[in-house]
């Protein structure tokens, strides 16, 4: 069921960790090489990624090097929104690879990449026929943002939020599937992608989508999918049953699991971005979650044929 895991989700970007606290991301560099050896100790042939970078930065990439991060991991992987919020266009994709290829030996992954539907669903659609054309081959590993919108009664991850015009509302609209469920132009458009390209998606606490995403994504023929288990959550009232019931409902895909988010009183600030106080903690539950699930062995799924006749 699992088959890698990633430490932590766009370091080299302040939604995500804290540049005040950790400017030179050295207190991240040792945090993410603490977590390494536990989880390597627990499984020693997972497969381990950086968590995804955004922007794509070679020198933060270098960095990593630099500091030993990148020593004991298996790949290290992207985020790129050049229709949303990067300041390059879409057709800079086979490019922005080559330029962290060039200064890593480990595979790159695309763990994130999407186009909203806020200005218009054609967009979209035409955003992931492009992607795919441009990325197919270019990566082991393609994992399209997102399966749903994000619900407006929720907060996205971000510290910008209203500050720079549209780019936090986009947030909401970067799914297949609206917000109730119903699909939009771009899905269709997606499950002529499959089995090549993967699924991000991100299940919050307790998340009522849970069932309808699985079956949603074994009708799309999608075979891998990158979730997260939250450390944060972790803390939560019953969070290991809501943990097991995910990751049971998940285990017939090949799933990459990102461990992040400092629970707010286990971090230097009360903050989901903060470095953590004891860095041996989040190594802890890192290996926690490894022991847990990674023992599980996975289903092969087959990709189903995209239908004949639209799904709207």
């Amino acid at each position: 069921m699992i088959e890698a895991v990633m430490l932590w989700n766009e370091p080299n970007n302040k939604s995500h960790w804290d540049p005040e606290i950790d400017p030179d991301w050295f207190l991240f560099s040792e945090m993410v090489k603490q977590a390494s050896r536990a989880i390597r100790a627990e499984a020693p042939d997972l497969p381990q990624v950086l968590g995804g970078i955004s922007p794509i930065d070679p020198v933060f990439m270098q960095h990593m090097q630099a500091r030993g991060v990148l020593d004991g991991l298996d790949a290290v992987a992207v985020h790129g929104f050049p229709l949303d919020w990067n300041l390059w266009p879409i057709h800079d994709w086979p490019q922005k690879i080559a330029e962290i290829r060039a200064v890593t030996h480990l595979p790159v992954w695309v763990s994130e990449v999407g186009v909203s539907s806020f200005g218009a669903e054609e967009v979209q659609a035409w955003g992931c026929r492009r992607t795919a054309e441009l990325l197919r081959g270019q990566a082991p590993r393609i994992h399209w943002y997102s399966l749903y919108d994000l619900p407006r009664e929720w907060e996205a991850t971000t510290r910008h939020r209203e500050a720079e015009g549209s780019s936090y509302y986009r947030h909401f609209h970067m799914g297949l599937l609206r917000q109730d469920g119903t699909p939009k132009l771009a899905l269709e458009e997606f499950a002529r992608c499959t089995p090549d390209f993967g699924l991000c998606q991100w299940f919050h606490y307790q998340d009522h989508r849970l069932d309808e995403a699985v079956a949603w994504m074994k009708r799309l023929g999608v075979t891998y999918l990158r979730t997260g288990l939250s450390w944060a959550d972790s803390f939560r009232p019953d969070a290991l049953d809501w943990f097991d019931q995910q990751m049971t409902a998940l285990q017939d895909f090949k799933v990459t699991v990102t461990f992040c988010f400092t629970p707010e009183h286990r971090g230097i600030a009360a903050h989901h971005t903060s470095p953590p106080l004891v860095r041996e903690e989040f190594a802890e539950f890192c290996a926690a979650m490894v022991r847990r699930y990674a023992d599980r062995q996975p289903v092969q799924v087959e990709a189903l044929p995209v239908p004949e006749m639209p799904f709207l």
